[in-house]
């Protein structure tokens, strides 16, 4: 694609975003921030009834118009290919900057990688979700878990999980 039709993409998807809304039936719903812009996206994904796919994807948010219309982009796509979890964590950031135009988001990688960051907490929580459930652990032993990973987050940049939102305010008072 020439620069041009990659920007006109990108407003196209900022102005009219596919799959943006809530999902009530979710197996995650996972906030993702970057602080430094002020961008807060939720992903909500649901599996497929292995757990191990992606069968839909919605996301809400507010922020600049890379972030959201990378969103949009990423959720369109991945509702369209309906990729494993495998598939998904092993899309790399590079291959997100390369499918926004990389001459365009080059300058502003946290913007436009903030969705993709954000599916990949949500894959891992449904992932390890599972996995601890067949383990028989409670819903107590999971959060704790999760505390762990957003912990693990804490320094990149970017935040995901339940402080993301507070995160990104932070930038706004």
């Amino acid at each position: 694609m020439d620069r041009e039709t990659q920007l006109q993409l990108l407003l196209d998807h900022h102005r009219r975003p596919r799959h943006r809304g809530p999902m009530p039936d979710a197996d995650a719903h996972v906030p993702g921030g970057n602080p430094g812009c002020g961008d807060v996206i939720t992903m909500h994904v649901k599996a497929d009834k292995a757990g191990t796919r992606i069968e839909r994807l919605a996301f809400e948010g507010e922020g600049c118009t890379l972030s959201q219309a990378a969103a949009s982009i990423l959720a369109e796509r991945f509702n369209r290919t309906h990729p494993s979890f495998t598939d998904v964590m092993e899309f790399s950031y590079e291959e997100m900057l390369d499918l926004l135009g990389r001459e365009i988001v080059d300058a502003r990688p946290r913007c436009a990688t903030l969705a993709l960051g954000t599916i990949k907490a949500a894959v891992r929580a449904i992932d390890i979700n599972r996995k601890l459930r067949a383990a028989g652990k409670t819903d107590e032993e999971i959060e704790t878990l999760r505390q762990a990973l957003r912990d693990q987050a804490a320094g990149t940049g970017l935040v995901f999980g339940d402080n993301a939102a507070t995160a990104a305010g932070e930038r706004h008072e």
